[in-house]
């Protein structure tokens, strides 16, 4: 359940600039695609050109068909009609640049959304459930753009169908400032959640950290409503290799906090400040919050509008089953979202170090031993 994205580069086109025109105006080559939106875009004929002069645009083969002939049109002119609104450059900490849905197994889905932030290069996630929740960022009108622009990025309302072969359904409408912000009568859950590609993809049992962000999902799901905010700060903030790092470390006896001190780091280097201004954009004042951990309702609260009015806690299942009296009947099955837990005396001591060195709130079976 751990989604990796990998930035896309848009492709630089001033080296092409200087050698064809000699202008700052750059003159960009487009299919039509008029006739249809699922008309396949020809290929761009290739064309040999000797010694281009900067004064005199070049001219296209006359022997090419005028069907094949991209239309060019002038990149930089504006537009006809202004916009509804002049879009500035995005301004605070985070902003959200796509949003898609996302269909499971099960039949449910949720609407990805891809963050931006002036805090870091990484882009970091929100997984939204529900159609109440909106990005203000991402719904707010932008310069110089097209209704399909809107659809593309993923602002609008509704659910996308293609009918037929030739057009878009009309299941949907763009959306506009004005449509922003939760309606929710219900105060939603939230996960702040950090990466974790030993928990999450690697089956890791050191850390419970993958159920965690399993569970939410059922959770969210069963309600209807929710967001779990997927920040990119792996190993609590210290990234993948270091954390593997401590990893040696804890194989000879040192424990999480201590490891990460040994390799001149903090015991948790994770901030918060994304997270809390992801949950502003989502219209998230009042939230009941997926968490263990006192330092995440303190950062988040801090300096904002945002309340966490509840705290859910996170029991580990193994955990919970050992509470219960039920170890011997507890069942490890990976992969299901409903199934997917973790167990073992190394999980038991990682936990056991949260709380009693890091103020976790969980409380540690009476009858466990490690």
């Amino acid at each position: 359940m751990n989604p990796f994205f990998f930035r896309s580069h848009a492709h630089a086109h001033s080296h092409s600039h200087s050698r064809h025109h000699g202008s700052k105006h750059a003159h960009h080559a487009y299919p039509d695609t008029s006739d249809s939106l699922q008309t396949p875009v020809p290929r761009r004929p290739s064309i040999q050109i000797d010694n281009p002069s900067p004064s005199k645009p070049v001219p296209m083969a006359s022997s090419l068909s005028t069907s094949a002939v991209p239309t060019i049109v002038s990149y930089n002119t504006p537009p006809a009609t202004p916009p509804l609104a002049k879009d500035e450059e995005p301004t605070g900490i985070a902003w959200c640049t796509a949003r898609a849905r996302i269909p499971t197994p099960d039949g449910s889905e949720y609407f990805l959304h891809i963050y931006e932030n002036s805090k870091d290069k990484k882009e970091h996630l929100a997984f939204v459930f529900g159609d109440a929740i909106r990005s203000k960022s991402l719904d707010k009108v932008r310069w110089n753009e097209t209704e399909m622009d809107r659809i593309k990025r993923g602002a609008y309302t509704g659910r996308l169908r293609n009918t037929d072969s030739s057009s878009l359904g009309t299941e949907f409408t763009t959306a506009s400032t004005e449509t922003t912000g939760s309606t929710a009568s219900l105060i939603p859950l939230v996960r702040i959640h950090s990466e974790c590609f030993t928990g999450e993809i690697g089956h890791s049992a050191r850390c419970d950290c993958g159920e965690q962000l399993d569970e939410a999902i059922r959770l969210m799901k069963a309600e209807g409503s929710g967001v779990v905010v997927y920040l990119r700060q792996e190993g609590r903030g210290i990234g993948l290799a270091e954390k593997l790092r401590a990893y040696n470390l804890q194989d000879l006896g040192y424990d999480t906090v201590m490891a990460n001190l040994m390799l001149d780091r903090g015991a948790d280097e994770r901030t918060y400040d994304v997270a809390q201004a992801i949950l502003e954009d989502l219209g998230l004042n009042q939230i009941r919050l997926l968490t263990n951990n006192p330092d995440k309702i303190e950062q988040i609260e801090k300096d904002s509008q945002i309340r966490v009015v509840e705290r859910v806690p996170m029991m580990p299942k193994s955990w919970e089953a050992i509470e219960l009296g039920r170890e011997m009947e507890f069942e490890v099955k990976e992969g299901a979202v409903e199934n997917k837990v973790v167990k073992g005396k190394e999980l038991d001591r990682y936990l056991k170090v949260k709380v009693e060195r890091m103020r976790h709130m969980i409380s540690i079976p009476s009858n466990m031993s490690i």
